[in-house]
């Protein structure tokens, strides 16, 4: 029988990124502007929407949820990261480490389904602009908000309790820079394939079938879209996407990357898989903000005149 102390291990290393410890500091600093511009870009982004009235919209309320869910991500992994690379913070305690597997998956499931929200809000408010209010109306976002919330939490709870189900009486050093469901499981003695099962199936099917209907959802809107009479219509209402279908790309082009790379390139380095699945966390949170700021005008303006006011006061 497994020592009861193989349930409830005190803690596991973390190894970072094996074979350039002696790069790591160097490594650290991309990552810590990053993710000083992901606190800033998003923290700057919420700041507007809940201060401006003309932002209280479904559009930048399905934003504001990106904002917020994109800081919990880089918040989840970066700091922790960083700690390992700049100060050899290597330990984490066994509570700790299932709380970033929770947020790190949970971070990653409700973006995709706040993708699929943005979708549909594009979809109404150009195919049936004329109902887009009433279709999208305050009481319909609540209830969509709170149903992108338990659906990711009931998608993503079992892998703690997977977790914690395991003996984890051998090794206890976790060849990452943060704590995933499938990594942390390898390091178990018993059987795991439930956890493979379920770690892999369940979260991509959700996500894949998010990415099933944000696609039917573009079909439509392209459609709508071709049949405007005015070149002007068109390219406005083509205009509204441009940074939804940026976010979009930035989001699961590197996710279906990270995960074709993990199940079929196995003659890829260790540390370049290491490195690709940090950037996923790092970065996206960082651009999203800005591509927003970029495209949309809305916040364009406001951001402007945020800043133009803070110089002349």
């Amino acid at each position: 029988m497994y020592n009861l102390s193989c349930y409830n291990p005190s803690s596991f290393i973390l190894a970072g990124i094996p074979g350039l410890e002696k790069f790591h500091i160097w490594i650290g600093i991309p990552f810590c502007v990053i993710y000083v511009l992901a606190v800033v870009g998003n923290g700057t982004l919420l700041y507007l929407i809940v201060i401006e009235d003309s932002l209280h919209e479904p559009m930048f309320f399905f934003l504001f949820m990106l904002a917020t869910t994109d800081l919990i991500l880089s918040t989840a992994t970066v700091p922790k990261l960083l700690s390992n690379l700049w100060l050899g913070s290597q330990e984490i305690t066994f509570t700790d480490c299932l709380t970033q597997v929770f947020f790190l998956h949970f971070s990653f499931v409700v973006d995709s389904a706040i993708l699929l929200a943005m979708a549909l809000d594009r979809y109404v408010a150009i195919c049936f602009p004329l109902r887009y209010t009433t279709v999208l109306a305050p009481q319909v976002i609540i209830k969509l908000v709170v149903g992108i919330v338990v659906r990711s939490f009931l998608v993503i709870l079992p892998d703690v309790f997977l977790l914690k189900r395991l003996p984890f009486c051998g090794k206890r050093i976790i060849p990452h820079t943060y704590c995933e469901h499938i990594g942390v499981a390898q390091l178990s003695s018993a059987n795991i394939s439930i956890n493979i099962w379920y770690g892999f199936s369940v979260p991509v099917m959700t996500v894949a079938s998010d990415v099933v209907f944000i696609a039917v959802s573009y079909v439509f809107i392209l459609r709508a879209v071709f049949h405007l009479s005015s070149q002007g219509a068109r390219q406005k209402a083509l205009g509204t996407c441009g940074s939804h279908i940026c976010v979009i790309l930035m989001f699961y082009t590197p996710a279906a990357f990270s995960i074709l790379a993990h199940r079929f390139g196995h003659s890829v380095p260790r540390n370049t898989l290491i490195l690709f699945a940090n950037l996923y966390v790092a970065i996206p949170p960082a651009l999203n903000p800005i591509v927003y700021g970029v495209k949309t005008k809305k916040i364009q303006d406001k951001f402007i005149l945020l800043f133009t006011l803070k110089k002349t006061q």
